[in-house]
């Protein structure tokens, strides 16, 4: 899937525009290389998102193409979130 759908599926971006944008600015990494929207996000891969002073690193732990919002959280697990 690609990266910018998959954090709007996770519903870890509420929207995929702003999901692209995030990415097109360089402000995330599929381990630890910078990435593109079109990027593809596997099972087992850490993403590392700069979202203004915070950084959070999370794994992939499902990648599906609908996902209801009660279950979105079960996407991904939060490995670290630091705020700078």
């Amino acid at each position: 899937m690609r990266l910018d759908k998959y954090l709007k599926v996770s519903r870890i971006i509420k929207r995929r525009t702003l999901a692209k944008e995030l990415v097109d600015l360089g402000r995330v990494e599929i381990n630890s290389r910078v990435a593109k929207p079109s990027s593809e996000v596997n099972v087992n891969d850490v993403l590392s998102l700069r979202l203004g002073d915070r950084i959070l690193n999370i794994k992939v732990l499902i990648v599906q193409e609908n996902v209801k919002a009660i279950d979105a959280d079960k996407m991904y697990s939060i490995l670290e979130e630091k705020v700078q």
